[in-house]
């Protein structure tokens, strides 16, 4: 999420140094996130998982609920009761061993794995060509000529670290509860020369196409020359960084028609209404100028494009992405000015003189005495919280790498609001990462989240967010209770 050289020199012994090139905006965004008035609690529905990171219903009218471990396995859940059988076991296919310090264990850390899954809209429908089709996201080794590249070859003696790839898949026909795992077709190979700022993403819009999320190729500040650990900088950025380079598919929103196959690989085709041609760019870029919009999703009323993009060392930005957009990085971090400082240290810095015209700034924006990495979420369409009617409900992964001590929010997306939930009777911390968030057919949210840093360990865990009654109500029992937990403490 955030960029190795920024966030884990502390977790995975690395350094980041440099002299600033201009004056850095200490504290960019004053005003702290207070807590609303909005009380949850959270119903624990599915246990036993490393890192759930993704979750969907099918869409086909059924009970049934998806959820993807960054470790490659998908399970399914059904009358909520969690299948022991895999829907989808794509661990074979990744990276591995995942893990960037080395532990290879719950307290390990990547941002590689199984990062997406979705379902075609016609996967019910026999006479859709989406019929039964399936996608998933995934960080697999590289193995021979990607589809897409950064505008340079890795220098001598380096290579890509791996390469995210987007595939389709057919549910059996003699089991609707499981994939055919010799259904598998290549759709998309990307080289990624660091194993971070993968974002990964999927989700068909309300055009009935695939709509996919690239991070920047990762390290910091999307420029070469930057410290990755001892001996290595980054490469694959480009005189231009990625985000602003119209020819590379990172740092974008891509949107394709997985129906088609007019692509250049012929394994998909190219939406009518893309604002790129093959001179103007690449054909299959909807919006640019991305860091890590690691998670988005499409409000289920009005239709709209909710990108949150990760921050690198100031801001945590939630954007409303049309299509041509440019959102700015790495000319801009938020609705600031950012330096990149040459140094694996960039900031922000007051005033956007020098910006060229028609950059888009976020509809929110917090900075990083709030948390370190945004994880999008959903507009709220469900009935169990109506108060929460028309919010935007998302978190943030923690406050840092070393303790579980991610946050709840919701915010007004035409006022720019963000407030924090109440948590609980006890209005308690959640301690705990952040890793995602899912929404289910009748509109509630739930989140995936645990307390272990990575995709190890079985202490990960989906939970519904509930509504709970005001303390006010509350019989006098419990909230003695409460006072004497509180007394105790």
């Amino acid at each position: 999420m955030r960029s190795l050289a920024a966030t884990l020199a502390s977790v995975a012994g690395l350094a980041c140094a440099g002299h600033a090139l201009a004056q850095p905006l200490d504290n960019p965004i004053p005003d702290p996130i207070t807590k609303g008035s909005v009380r949850i609690e959270l119903l624990p529905v599915v246990t036993g998982m490393a890192a759930p990171i993704d979750f969907t219903p099918a869409g086909d009218g059924s009970d049934r609920l998806f959820i993807a471990d960054q470790n490659g396995i998908v399970r399914m859940m059904k009358g909520g009761v969690l299948s022991p059988t895999p829907f989808l076991d794509a661990s074979s296919r990744l990276v591995s061993p995942l893990g960037i310090i080395g532990t290879h264990d719950e307290h390990d850390y990547d941002e590689r794995g199984l990062l997406g899954i979705t379902f075609h809209p016609g996967f019910a429908n026999p006479s859709s060509p989406g019929f039964r089709k399936f996608y998933t996201y995934t960080s697999e080794p590289v193995a021979g000529p990607a589809d897409f590249t950064t505008s340079a070859p890795p220098p001598v003696g380096r290579e890509f670290d791996h390469q995210n790839v987007i595939a389709e898949w057919t549910v059996s026909a003699t089991d609707p509860d499981r994939v055919d795992p010799a259904s598998r077709r290549e759709m998309i190979r990307i080289d990624q020369p660091s194993f971070n700022h993968n974002a990964g993403q999927i989700r068909f819009g309300p055009d009935n196409m695939l709509y996919i999320t690239t991070g920047d190729g990762g390290a910091a500040d999307d420029q070469d020359g930057q410290p990755e650990g001892p001996g290595r900088t980054s490469f694959g950025h480009g005189p231009t960084g990625n985000g602003q380079n119209k020819f590379t598919a990172h740092g974008k929103v891509l949107r394709i028609d997985p129906t088609g196959r007019d692509s250049a690989n012929g394994q998909y085709g190219i939406p009518a209404g893309n604002p790129f041609s093959g001179p103007d760019g690449l054909r299959e870029t909807y919006a640019y100028g991305f860091r890590n919009p690691f998670r988005f999703s499409f409000d289920s009323l009005s239709g709209d494009l909710i990108v949150a993009d990760v921050g690198q060392n100031d801001i945590e930005e939630v954007d409303r992405v049309t299509v041509g957009g440019n959102y700015g990085w790495n000319l801009k971090e938020g609705s600031f000015k950012f330096n990149p400082n040459g140094a694996g240290a960039g900031f922000v810095e007051a005033g956007t003189s020098g910006l060229p015209p028609g950059l888009t700034d976020p509809i929110l924006e917090y900075d990083h005495d709030e948390g370190i990495a945004i994880v999008g979420g959903f507009v709220y369409h469900g009935s169990a919280i109506p108060e929460l009617e028309g919010k935007y409900v998302f978190g943030d992964f923690g406050l840092d790498f070393t303790v579980a001590s991610g946050r709840l929010f919701y915010a007004d997306l035409t006022t720019g609001l963000i407030q924090q939930f109440i948590l609980g009777f006890d209005d308690r911390d959640l301690n705990l990462f952040v890793k995602g968030f899912g929404q289910d057919a009748a509109g509630e949210i739930y989140l995936l989240a645990g307390p272990n840093l990575g995709p190890y360990g079985t202490q990960g865990a989906v939970y519904r967010i509930t509504a709970i009654p005001s303390p006010a109500s509350l019989p006098l029992l419990a909230l003695l209770a409460i006072r004497r937990r509180r007394h105790t403490r």
